[in-house]
């Protein structure tokens, strides 16, 4: 098989960038599973609607009646009080509480309208370098070669790590959380994310559509720490935080807990001749961000156009494109260190003294 852009990762920065480079390009998407996978990350922030349009989905999207009002964020930080910061004053309106399966499904639909082939389920083994590039080898004696390739592959960062790229990393942090159903909303509840500080961690809990909510916890991945249940983690809260968001919501976990990695991560060098890391593989924002969406998307749109500059010729393109990730992630390094410097309450307390000192020092 023969393509001139291979992406490896069909997940929304893998699949935005198929959409942008499909239409002048010939595209192969490449993921592991032929279906979206349950994933933690449901809010897309109001700066990401001109990505969105850019990518020619805004409308589909807001058509499909599949996702709800990300109206702003509750919080209880640093102190006892609820604060709120809405998205009544943003000009790009509200964003949204997405169905995270349906979002990644549309995306990569549009790619296939646009003319990408996408390959899935199918696993990256080898790649080395060919004549005319690339070739990789996808298993069951398969492979692609391809002039550029694009790593959308997540945190394993698939295709940067075997050309020797080696990732940073934050303050160790570990996500655990339940999805679940709920008896209502109430006009207190809906369309806001609520976030709270807690003396082993945060959490945070979210509506999603079809009257189900995200519940996740995010604290230190110590030997032998158990992951709270959620009952749990409204006993030792703020009676007019999460607690009073999971009372009044009638919430309910669909099951057993997932647990994933959630600390900061980036690749110091994201690209190089022939190809470039986009989403996760590149850059992982703290989760205290709300940024992980938006990042995809973002840098799988500019990504894709670094990569179709320099096949053109553009022996500038990855320089800046590596420029650029380097001033995102140092926006977002100073917002982390300032937001988990606010929360004073437990000093002393293990997770606290960890995250605000690393998040002060790390470079």
């Amino acid at each position: 098989m023969q393509a001139e852009i291979a992406i490896l990762g069909a997940g929304p920065a893998g699949s935005a960038a198929a959409v942008v480079l499909a239409a002048q390009h010939r595209v192969a998407l490449i993921d592991r599973t032929a279906a979206p996978q349950p994933r933690i990350g449901e809010a897309l922030i109001p700066a990401a609607r001109p990505l969105l349009r850019d990518l020619g989905v805004l409308a589909v999207m807001e058509a499909s009646g599949r996702h709800l009002p990300y109206l702003g964020n509750r919080s209880i930080w640093g102190g006892g009080c609820i604060e709120e910061r809405d998205f009544l004053r943003d000009p790009h309106g509200p964003g949204w509480h997405l169905d995270r399966a349906a979002f990644e499904r549309m995306l990569r639909r549009h790619a296939v309208e646009r003319g990408a082939q996408v390959l899935a389920p199918a696993r990256l083994g080898m790649i080395r370098p060919a004549r005319q590039g690339w070739r990789l080898s996808l298993g069951q004696g398969e492979t692609l070669e391809a002039r550029f390739v694009i790593d959308a592959g997540g945190r394993r960062a698939p295709v940067a790590r075997r050309l020797g790229a080696r990732p940073g990393k934050g303050p160790d942090l570990v996500s655990t959380w339940w999805a679940g159903s709920v008896r209502r909303e109430t006009p207190e509840t809906a369309g806001f994310s609520m976030i709270e500080g807690l003396p082993e961690g945060w959490a945070y809990t979210a509506p999603l559509p079809g009257r189900r909510r995200l519940l996740a916890w995010h604290h230190l991945p110590e030997p032998g720490t158990s992951a709270p249940l959620p009952a749990r983690i409204a006993r030792i809260g703020s009676a007019e935080g999460i607690a009073a968001v999971l009372a009044r919501t009638g919430f309910t976990p669909d099951g057993a807990a997932r647990t994933t990695a959630a600390h900061a991560q980036w690749l110091s060098a994201p690209c190089g001749p022939g190809w470039l890391a986009v989403g996760d593989a590149a850059l992982c924002p703290d989760p205290m961000a709300s940024r992980g969406l938006f990042n995809a998307l973002y840098t799988g749109l500019t990504g894709a156009l670094t990569a179709s500059a320099w096949l053109s010729g553009d022996i500038r393109a990855l320089d800046d494109y590596s420029s650029d990730l380097a001033r995102i992630r140092e926006t977002y390094r100073q917002h982390a260190a300032r937001v988990y410097a606010a929360e004073q309450r437990w000093p002393e307390a293990p997770f606290w003294a960890r995250h605000s000192l690393a998040e002060a020092a790390r470079p």
